[in-house]
């Protein structure tokens, strides 16, 4: 029986954990995180899903701690996996297992290294991503591929959607090739990073809707931070305006001459951006509003009567 050591987070972590233990591996230690109180937890939890199967489990602040290597040293693992878990690992803990070191990264590889890969993707405009099982080196999601499978990202699909799909993803690809990496017959295939990218972390301020770029890269940004992240906004006369979901813009032209105003008609919410294009907002909040976003027609024309100029 193979002997692994898994470090895994968030929903990928739940599935990819899933799928080791239905194939057999003896998980020996789960090295997790404590949820953040400051931080939205909208997914499952690792350690509840370790401790159903009697798993021990740590979350220390930094696993790269000697005594943390050489306790994770002493289990003598075959396999190291990490699931989404949000520090880096350093050479020391790659270098314990026997069989390798192994990343699950929430992009097709060498595209969107780095950070949020599903929230950029959608910023840039992507039609596809996917997850990538890969070896891990030191440089971030640098090493060999093992397995990837793609999804589409649809025009109007949020980055918690997107990111459903990705751990589905990311079931498939382990669940397909475990077997062989078990065996020993999976041979990665290295990465070119040249014709790849690398993106660094974002902050809830990266969520600040500049409206004089064209209403596609509006509508890419609202929906790359929609719920359950921070989401996207911007400072208006009757206070901050967060754009929770907007829809995919038409080419239709607005009435003010690509000058950025919030305006209603018809009972619906639009956005003229600075390319003159309209972008419709299917749900806002206004600081006035703040129990439920603003989506029905009444709340719309009791809210927007009158044009709103957007900064």
């Amino acid at each position: 029986m193979s002997r692994a050591i898994v470090f895994a987070y968030h929903n990928v972590g739940v599935r990819c954990l899933s799928v080791l233990l239905a194939h057999g591996v003896d998980v020996a230690m789960v090295v997790t995180h404590q949820d953040n109180p400051n931080e939205t937890i909208w997914f499952d939890s690792v350690a509840e899903l370790a401790a159903r199967h009697d798993i021990p489990v740590i979350t220390p602040d930094d696993p790269n701690d000697p005594t943390i290597v050489s306790m994770l040293a002493a289990l003598k693992p075959n396999f190291l996996f990490s699931f989404y878990y949000r520090l880096m690992l350093k050479a020391p803990l790659l270098a314990l297992p026997t069989h390798g070191a192994w990343n699950m990264h929430g992009s097709l590889l060498p595209k969107y290294r780095g950070r949020v890969p599903v929230n950029w993707a959608i910023i840039h405009g992507e039609r596809e991503t996917g997850a990538t099982l890969h070896g891990m080196v030191e440089k971030p999601d640098a090493g060999g591929i093992l397995a990837q499978q793609a999804v589409p990202i649809l025009p109007d699909d949020t980055a918690g959607e997107v990111f459903n799909k990705i751990t589905l993803a990311a079931e498939i690809a382990l669940d397909r090739v475990l077997p062989d990496l078990l065996a020993g017959r999976a041979v990665p295939q290295p990465q070119n990073l040249a014709t790849g990218s690398y993106f660094g972390g974002r902050k809830a301020e990266d969520g600040r809707i500049d409206w004089t770029r064209s209403a596609i890269e509006i509508h890419n940004l609202i929906r790359a931070v929609a719920p359950p992240y921070p989401g996207a906004f911007c400072d208006t006369t009757r206070g901050r305006l967060t754009v929770l979901r907007s829809l995919h813009p038409t080419g239709e032209t607005g009435p003010h001459g690509g000058r950025p105003t919030l305006f209603s008609r018809d009972g619906k919410l639009y956005a003229e951006c600075g390319d003159g294009r309209l972008l419709r907002l299917l749900a806002v909040e206004l600081p006035s509003s703040p129990a439920s976003p603003i989506t029905t027609r009444d709340q719309i024309n009791a809210t927007f009567g009158s044009p709103l100029p957007l900064s």
